[in-house]
């Protein structure tokens, strides 16, 4: 299986350590990072052809997938 981009550990590398505490100890945080993952992955063999989907539904993927990411980061950033 190829790379895939986007992990949240290659967007925040300096925060790896936080977010595996925030996954153990914050039910939220490890919602928004599961839910993170699984479109992040979506996005990604679409991106490749694995298992392409049409063009609208790989925006709004990506949409969710940032959305997400910011959240993220917010919780990140308090942490």
């Amino acid at each position: 299986m190829s790379h895939t981009p986007h992990e949240l550990a290659e967007e925040f590398p300096d925060k790896i350590d936080l977010m595996s505490r925030l996954k153990r100890e914050d039910a939220h945080f490890a919602r928004l990072a599961d839910e993170y993952h699984e479109i992040n992955r979506t996005v990604h063999r679409a991106e490749t052809n694995v298992e392409p989907i049409e063009d609208l539904a790989e925006v709004e993927l990506r949409k969710k997938r940032a959305l997400l990411k910011d959240q993220i980061w917010t919780m990140l950033s308090d942490g």
